[in-house]
């Protein structure tokens, strides 16, 4: 039981740092990139971020990339 609860708030402590993450990302204008499609009719907005999505990838993959060479 104790390494079910210890697995629950690692998980919780993930969920969190991730809402921080996008709360931060969002400040510093992470979502509103040039390039990021957005339409806007009367009662819908369409958010499409190909260029936030692209950026977050390259960064992600460089980190996982070092991290794998780092722990090899």
């Amino acid at each position: 039981m104790d390494s079910m609860g210890k697995t629950l708030l690692v998980i919780g402590g993930l969920i969190a740092a991730t809402g921080l993450l996008i709360i931060l990302a969002g400040r510093l204008g992470l979502g509103r990139l040039p390039g990021d499609i957005i339409i806007r009719r009367e009662n819908f907005t369409f958010y499409f971020p190909v260029v936030t999505m692209l950026l977050v990838s390259i960064v992600l993959t460089l980190l996982f990339n070092l991290v794998s060479r780092i722990f090899k």
